[in-house]
């Protein structure tokens, strides 16, 4: 059995800081590693709190979808990390605003740390067709 696995990247996103892939498809599915706030034009986190870092966040995420030719919409679970869960309220409003009914699965958790001093960063699965 051939196994199908690509590596997708976009520059509409912070490149990656590591030796890992933006996202990766296997089969139908497209694992996105964790974003940040990072704005990926000038590469520094994004001024502000919670709120506008999961802007960032959620905004880093659909480019790299869309370079994989898929939406938001095709986001099936999400697992979100935060420094800090009692700002969840103003993470979740953003989250909110981006995901719609049938909402993905979702975990969230708080962690002691993130990279380059995020306070949330937000990993995801989609799939494509149905």
């Amino acid at each position: 059995m051939k196994k199908s696995r690509e590596t997708i990247a976009t520059d509409g996103a912070p490149a990656a800081i590591g030796p890992y892939s933006q996202a990766v498809r296997a089969g139908n599915f497209f694992f996105l590693s964790g974003q940040i706030g990072l704005d990926p034009a000038s590469g520094k986190m994004v001024p502000g709190g919670v709120r506008e870092q999961t802007a960032q966040v959620l905004k880093n995420i659909k480019a790299v979808l869309a370079a994989a030719g898929l939406g938001i919409k095709d986001v099936v679970k999400a697992n979100v990390y935060m420094k800090d869960l009692s700002s969840f309220g103003e993470m979740n409003a953003v989250y909110a605003e981006a995901f719609k009914e049938p909402y993905p699965a979702r975990a969230a958790v708080e962690v002691k740390d993130l990279p380059k001093g995020a306070l949330v960063e937000i990993e995801a699965t989609a799939m494509a067709g149905d």
